[in-house]
């Protein structure tokens, strides 16, 4: 299983930019997906969080700003971040729980994208 992530960049604080992260390989089922970050020097932390049924969990920080969805269909996971601010920047990574046909359920993380907002 691959998960691609694309859609980072540099944008202005008050910017907006989108998160794709597509899976790929043989998948039966994706459960939970979710975007971490990790700022320079800093420890990665949870951004959003998406359950298979749509539940989302945010964290405090981007809540309100932030919106994490996702394509079950396109087995591809979002991340909508509107009025960015200089703190969010950082690479980030999505991430996911994969059940395949012959490996139990798995926790996959992408190559991560970068995102930097200039102040």
């Amino acid at each position: 299983v691959t998960l691609v992530e694309s859609g980072g960049g540099l944008v202005q604080a008050g910017g907006s930019l989108r998160l794709s992260c597509a899976a790929s390989g043989n998948i039966l089922a994706i459960n939970a997906m979710g975007w971490y970050r990790q700022a320079p020097g800093k420890q990665r932390e949870l951004v959003a969080q998406i359950s298979s049924g749509g539940s989302t969990n945010y964290a405090g920080s981007v809540k309100g700003r932030f919106t994490i969805s996702r394509d079950n269909a396109k087995n591809t996971v979002y991340l909508q971040m509107n009025s960015l601010k200089p703190e969010d920047t950082a690479d980030y990574y999505c991430n996911a729980d994969v059940l395949q046909p012959t490996v139990p359920w798995t926790h996959y993380w992408g190559q991560g994208t970068q995102v930097t907002v200039s102040s």
